[in-house]
């Protein structure tokens, strides 16, 4: 994600309109949402807020809460953070990455109760968790994922190829890794545009995804079944990916959609950041 617009846009692999999502609502009067998570224990929708630069350190950062079909459960749930973007559930706690912190929040309450400093961290981004209850965290500017285990974090790999990694995705045996490119530049545009990665969870190997390579800036990424969904940041565009095929443009907004979350069956929440919106798609 980026709070600024470029005056240009990226050019990479022209993805045909192949399929449509009808939208079903959208929740507004959000500062700058970044992620929406489906907490499917509670049947929510949680959204964080950055509210400002997405790089500064200022306190003004918080988490919402929408019911599943929009509306404002809890406009400030828990305050008290810089910058928050990705999330991630594991153990009836919430991990949030904060800029260089993991927050750490009780799910029933919505209480910040600690917060998890990753050393070396520059520009955590997006958040994760796998069957085993390990949480994921992108590292955007310093192209690494760090794994917490117990609270404790810990590098998991850095790699060149993650270029810029942003979305992140657990998938059974893999991370599923949205790239936002090479070249990274001060106003986020790229030498050279992202693509969808896949890192082994047990070698840590870094693989392309057959067809999806160098054709956006990233930013979300889930995965429902064998299907991934991805958006591009500066465009707005939502991709959907099958193995093997080019990915093919779903829905268009404006500039601004950033981490997408998902009931894991047929609807994706799209975070407008710069409309201050969630939309809810359905893919049915």
């Amino acid at each position: 994600m980026n709070r600024f617009i470029p005056l240009f846009a990226i050019i990479g692999i022209v993805a045909a309109p192949a399929a449509q999502a009808g939208e079903l609502w959208r929740a507004t009067g959000l500062e700058q949402p970044e992620s929406a998570l489906f907490d499917a224990a509670n049947n929510r929708i949680i959204v964080s807020n950055i509210v400002g630069n997405p790089g500064d350190a200022d306190g003004n950062g918080y988490l919402s809460v929408l019911s599943t079909d929009g509306k404002t459960v809890a406009q400030h749930w828990t305050d008290g953070m810089d910058a928050p973007k990705g999330m991630a559930i594991s153990g009836g706690k919430l991990y949030v990455a904060d800029i260089t912190k993991v927050r750490v929040v009780d799910l029933a309450s919505g209480k910040l109760v600690s917060s998890i400093t990753v050393p070396n961290a520059v520009f955590l981004n997006d958040m994760t968790s796998d069957r085993s209850g390990k949480v994921y965290v992108t590292d955007m500017l310093a192209d690494a994922i760090y794994r917490i285990d117990g609270d404790q974090p810990e590098l998991f790999v850095r790699d060149a190829a993650l270029a810029s990694p942003n979305g992140v995705f657990a998938d059974g045996s893999r991370l599923i890794v949205a790239s936002w490119g090479k070249g990274i530049k001060p106003d986020f545009s790229t030498a050279e545009p992202g693509g969808l990665l896949s890192v082994d969870l047990a070698s840590k190997a870094v693989s392309p995804l057959p067809g999806a390579q160098k054709f956006a800036n990233l930013d979300g990424v889930i995965a429902i079944g064998d299907t991934i969904y991805a958006t591009a940041y500066m465009t707005g565009t939502l991709y959907r990916y099958r193995a093997g095929a080019a990915p093919e443009t779903l829905a268009h907004f404006k500039p601004g959609s950033a981490d997408i979350g998902t009931d894991g069956k047929s609807t994706i929440f799209v975070p407008l950041m710069n409309e201050g919106e969630v939309a809810a798609l359905t893919l049915d």
